[in-house]
């Protein structure tokens, strides 16, 4: 007997191309089905997830819309990044200083 694989919050997302807020808030909302795991962990059961995507339609799905608002994505840098903008920044100091 196999385990049913049950979809994290990042492949709904994928799947349906809205960002992880919006699969959240969809979530909320009842309008795709979700179980938590341990009280906390989203997931989603591929054939609802299917069944509501179909009664989307063709027209309302984008592919080429952005999945990480912009937002995201500077904090992203700033947060895997953040040694290098401070070391940057001691660097930019110490010669100012030096050559004042």
């Amino acid at each position: 007997m196999g385990e049913e694989k049950l979809l994290t919050i990042r492949d709904v997302a994928l799947y349906l191309n809205v960002s992880e807020r919006e699969v959240m808030d969809l979530a909320e909302q009842g309008k795709i089905p979700a179980y938590k795991i341990a009280g906390v962990y989203l997931r989603f059961r591929k054939e609802q997830v299917e069944s509501y995507k179909n009664t989307l339609g063709p027209g309302n799905s984008s592919p080429t819309r952005d999945l990480y608002p912009f937002k995201d994505k500077v904090f992203d840098f700033l947060y895997y990044n953040d040694f290098y903008i401070f070391s940057t920044l001691i660097v930019l100091f110490l010669l100012l200083f030096i050559f004042r």
